[in-house]
């Protein structure tokens, strides 16, 4: 007896052949709630070193999970591998490799997520013609960078990315913190109150 699929994809999606890279989608058959499970990936951890080493079927089916650690597919043809990116995804990640519905999905609708929610390097870049009004153009492993995605995908990104964000918006606000003591330090002493 075959053991059975190691990934998930609800029975609610169904994978098309498409003209797009990879020449598959993911397309809903029936509408999906917003924060309804749709897949879960599976596969291998490997290393960033141990990238190079995979076929370029797998290495295009590869996810990063956390800081230099990427989650590469058991095989070429797991269902959720063929949810393809958009810069105005409809999907998000859940955790590392769960993907739920970030808005109503409509059947006949191709279910996307934007890989700034968990690339963190540069190992899958390429130029996006995604068609949506919010092309950025190129995917680079630079775009969880992007302060306008954090407020729009906030509680989708990989935890490991979520790290980093956080650790940007705290940096950020340092200065200001600092900046604002030294002002109220300065006005208490100019009236006279203990700082």
């Amino acid at each position: 007896m075959s053991p059975g699929p190691t990934a998930y994809l609800t029975e609610k999606c169904v994978v098309r052949n498409r003209d797009v890279n990879g020449g598959k989608a993911v397309i809903a058959r029936e509408p999906i709630a917003p924060g309804e499970l749709v897949a879960v990936w599976s596969g291998r951890i490997v290393s960033a070193a141990e990238l190079d080493d995979l076929s370029p079927a797998i290495r295009r089916h590869t996810v990063q999970v956390d800081e230099g650690l990427y989650l590469a597919s058991l095989t070429a043809d797991e269902l959720p591998d063929f949810i393809n990116h958009s810069c105005s995804p409809n999907a998000g990640l859940r955790g590392q490799i769960a993907i739920v519905a970030m808005e109503a999905i409509e059947a006949s609708t191709e279910v996307t997520i934007d890989y700034a929610m968990c690339d963190g390097s540069p190992y899958d870049e390429f130029d996006c013609a995604c068609g949506s009004h919010a092309c950025r153009g190129r995917v680079t492993g630079e775009d969880w960078c992007i302060p306008s995605l954090w407020t729009r995908y906030a509680g989708h990104f990989s935890p490991y990315l979520e790290r980093r964000i956080q650790r940007l918006q705290q940096a950020r606000l340092q200065p200001r913190v600092r900046r604002k003591r030294t002002l109220l330090a300065a006005v208490d002493g100019a009236t006279g109150n203990p700082a």
